[in-house]
């Protein structure tokens, strides 16, 4: 028996139709019968259109999620210790990137199981790229405090940080929420501060705007509404 392997499977950022995976990449996956998942039923629709052999019904589908308490996480990893290879997913994108499995791909290292990760979308680096700004020293923050005064305290605290460092500053927004942080930074951030906005990655409704606070002030009539995007904000303030 080959020796069994956590596959890191990325997914779509738009629709489980969405082509994600390299063809041989794919080849690992359809064999497989056992998954730890964000979600059930997104990751049902993903194998689906995946092509895995077993019927979808009949799949072992374990869920991960900010939910799961850290002692329940080690039993997720019983198909790799009965022999058998298994996947990692995530919602949308790469696994264990801001994603809870990053504890399960640290439990299977240490357990020593062989961990391999797929090519996929990463809507980190796609925003990185699409900026303009230091690809070479970047730093992403996740979320940043929901009060407004926090937020723009954190914002600054950022700023601040990527002057200094020449460091671009990545960071994410619940998407009901998106407009009110794109209002704090233009409003409180350096007029020749980069913000770079890149919202419905992958999908028809891309959007990717890189200007000056200056710039964004200037043409706030025209700002686009954000509410309910997946949103990646980028600031590059050296």
């Amino acid at each position: 028996m080959s020796e069994p392997i956590l596959y890191l499977i990325p997914t779509p950022l738009g629709t489980a139709q969405t082509p994600c995976l390299l063809p041989h990449e794919q080849a690992y996956i359809t064999e497989l019968t056992d998954f730890v998942v964000e979600a059930e039923k997104t990751a049902r629709a993903h194998l689906k259109a995946l092509a895995v052999k077993t019927p979808i019904r009949e799949l072992n589908l374990q869920t991960l999620n900010e939910h799961t308490e850290s002692k329940a996480i080690d039993r997720l990893l019983e198909p790799l210790r009965q022999g058998r290879s298994m996947g990692l997913m995530s919602e949308a994108g790469c696994p264990a990137v801001a994603d809870p499995g990053a504890q399960l791909v640290a439990l299977a290292h240490r357990q020593g199981f062989t961990v391999m990760p797929l090519v996929g979308p990463s809507s980190i680096m796609l925003a990185l790229m699409a900026s303009g700004a230091n690809g070479q020293c970047f730093a992403f923050k996740g979320y940043l405090p929901v009060e407004k005064q926090a937020r723009i305290s954190c914002l600054q605290a950022l700023e601040q940080r990527s002057r200094q460092h020449n460091e671009t500053q990545l960071f994410i927004e619940t998407p009901y929420r998106n407009d009110g942080l794109l209002a704090d930074a233009v409003a409180h951030l350096h007029p020749q501060t980069r913000l770079c906005i890149a919202a419905d990655l992958t999908l028809p409704t891309q959007l990717i705007i890189s200007q000056t606070v200056a710039q964004w002030r200037a043409n706030q009539a025209s700002w686009p509404v954000l509410k309910k995007r997946p949103c990646l904000f980028v600031l590059y303030a050296a």
